[in-house]
């Protein structure tokens, strides 16, 4: 499976590692890190595992936009911004695990019998 089809999915992980980070949730970071590295592991069950993380990761952005957003709306500060870009990262996140999901990963990884 080329390395590009892999990216978005490498960079989700990587952005969430560093929201883990910010968010004073360091023991997450290798947990992200070590999804990173697991997609270099050709093992069938590999981009199942992978893809439910990134499932995990979506709802994770979607609990932080409606904190973020609820907290902003109740300060009486601008929202609509925030909600744009936590709803962009999250839509991207979601379709990072789609290339896991599809024929050539599970040809990738192997026959996908596990």
């Amino acid at each position: 499976m080329p390395v590009l089809r892999l990216l978005p999915a490498v960079l989700a992980l990587l952005l969430l590692a560093a929201h883990f980070y910010r968010a004073g949730l360091a023991f997450l970071v290798p947990a992200c890190i070590g999804l990173v590295l697991l997609m270099m592991v050709r093992l069938a069950w590999v981009p199942r595992w992978v893809a439910g993380a990134l499932v995990l990761a979506a709802l994770e952005w979607l609990r932080t936009l409606l904190v973020l957003a609820g907290a902003r709306l109740e300060a009486g500060e601008p929202w609509l911004r925030l909600v744009i870009i936590l709803g962009g990262v999250l839509l991207l996140t979601l379709a990072a695990a789609w290339p896991l999901r599809t024929d050539a990963a599970r040809h990738w990884y192997g026959s996908g019998k596990s």
